[in-house]
């Protein structure tokens, strides 16, 4: 994020309105960046490490969110281990991690998701607006998981034209 706002001018794009987008378990690692944006991770080696890595805003479709009940069990084991602790799994639960400086939010999800629940997506959401934090979301009936790339099912085909239309509302 801070190298991108860095070379904003070079890209052609604002500085302010650079966002992030994930699916699944990339939805994990943009929502950690979007709520942990402050965490110092390393020392700053130069001028780019004095940019923010705050992203303006998050997309995040089918996303690992919770590391407690209702998380992928995969990507949990992956990240934190066989037998995390209750410490690491809140840490790394980023519905708990949600101030009111997290980035607005669009999430997108299916309710017969059966590799990262629906639940993931519901309890982000309702963090970010227990915390103020502008949010919205599209829960679809079905298509499963990783529906974004099949575009089969018209109904689905349109998410991206509701990203699209809330990133513009953001202005």
């Amino acid at each position: 994020m801070r190298m991108v706002r860095s070379m904003a001018t070079n890209f052609h794009i604002d500085s302010t309105k650079i966002g992030i987008l994930g699916f699944s378990a990339g939805g994990h690692l943009a929502s950690t960046l979007g709520t942990r944006f402050d965490e110092k991770v390393y020392e700053p080696v130069d001028a780019i490490d004095a940019q923010s890595a705050r992203p303006d805003f998050m997309a995040l479709g089918y996303p690992v969110i919770s590391f407690g009940t209702v998380t992928h069990a995969g990507s949990k084991r992956m990240l934190i281990g066989e037998n995390p602790t209750p410490n690491m799994v809140a840490h790394f639960s980023n519905e708990k991690q949600v101030t009111k400086n997290t980035p607005p939010t669009f999430l997108v999800h299916t309710v017969d998701d059966t590799a990262v629940p629906v639940e993931n997506s519901l309890l982000f959401f309702q963090a970010l607006k227990d915390k103020g934090v502008a949010a919205t979301m599209h829960i679809y009936p079905k298509g499963g998981h990783g529906f974004s790339l099949a575009r089969k099912d018209p109904h689905l085909s349109g998410w991206t034209e509701r990203m699209f239309e809330w990133i513009q509302s953001l202005e």
